[in-house]
């Protein structure tokens, strides 16, 4: 048997289960997820290996019309992943109709010769046979061409195995890119700012979750404890007295639960500190994004 390898981009909306679907597949968290928009902010590889071969996926922040610098980042990374792909998944909510946003992505970052296979995630929600079929269609009608169509469920797992038929199919032939151990490119440090951010999220609502960056300053591990050292950052003094809490309660919630999930990752005893900072309109400034990582580099 011929092996199989090659990326895979995994492009769509906000909040159609990209990073549920790729953790799904993994069968372990490597992509922090929420209900919120824009949770996810940069590519993270994601590497699936069995003696088929190895896919790369490559998760990516949702598409929307950006309103700053930020927002001009998120949809470059999304473009970013295309072109040097050898698939791409187009990943949509089965549960509606094809709306403006898909139409968008389907004009102006689909225009491919690069395969493409549509992802109908979310189907579980519907009842109806015939209603999932004329959604289906709306998004058929995106493209000129006849894509394959798949309809899954991210959250309970349904049709991922003919998803990943149908992903080995269209991949090229080639050995493994990576180890066959290597889960993700991503350091701890990486996975320390996503999971407190991921907390942040979970704790607070309105523009805070938006408007929030976290550092690693320094990250000290020995084999008995790592002492991570991380800065929040946000855009306003009302924001910073938020995210503290009254009492520091909030901030103490959020490194505690950040905290447990570290532990479990590394299997060993976690030190957090984690400290609030204002930086003015931080999404506005190219100085402040290079800064916090939001800087946009090839595959």
């Amino acid at each position: 048997m011929c092996m199989k390898s090659g990326f895979t981009a995994i492009i769509g909306r906000p909040n159609v289960g990209k990073s549920t679907l790729l953790n799904c597949i993994l069968g372990q968290k490597i992509v922090i997820t929420t209900d919120k928009a824009q949770t996810t902010r940069k590519r993270i590889k994601g590497i699936y290996t069995t003696e088929q071969g190895q896919i790369v996926f490559i998760d990516t922040p949702g598409v929307h019309k950006p309103l700053n610098k930020l927002g001009e980042f998120l949809l470059d990374e999304a473009k970013i992943a295309v072109p040097d792909a050898d698939l791409i998944l187009f990943l949509v909510d089965g549960s509606e109709p094809a709306g403006k946003g898909d139409k968008w992505i389907a004009q102006n970052i689909l225009q491919t010769d690069i395969p493409v296979i549509i992802v109908m995630n979310k189907v579980d929600k519907i009842k109806k046979m015939g209603k999932i079929e004329q959604n289906l269609l709306s998004y058929k009608t995106l493209f000129e061409k006849n894509y394959p169509v798949v309809k899954i469920s991210a959250k309970t797992g349904r049709n991922i195995d003919t998803l990943m038929k149908n992903i080995y199919k269209e991949l090229p032939e080639g050995d493994y890119l990576y180890p066959e151990d290597v889960v993700t490119e991503e350091t701890m440090r990486d996975v320390t700012e996503e999971i407190v951010r991921e907390k942040i999220l979970l704790n607070t609502s309105d523009e805070i979750p938006h408007s929030v960056a976290v550092k690693v300053e320094n990250y000290f591990e020995t084999d008995e404890i790592d002492k991570i050292y991380a800065t929040i950052f946000c855009e306003q003094k009302s924001q910073k007295g938020i995210l503290i809490g009254k009492g520091g309660s909030l901030l103490k919630k959020i490194g505690t639960e950040a905290r447990l999930e570290l532990e479990k990752i590394t299997e060993k005893k976690v030190f957090l500190s984690l400290e609030v900072k204002v930086e003015k309109d931080w999404r506005k400034k190219q100085n402040s994004l290079n800064n916090f990582g939001y800087k946009s580099e090839k595959l």
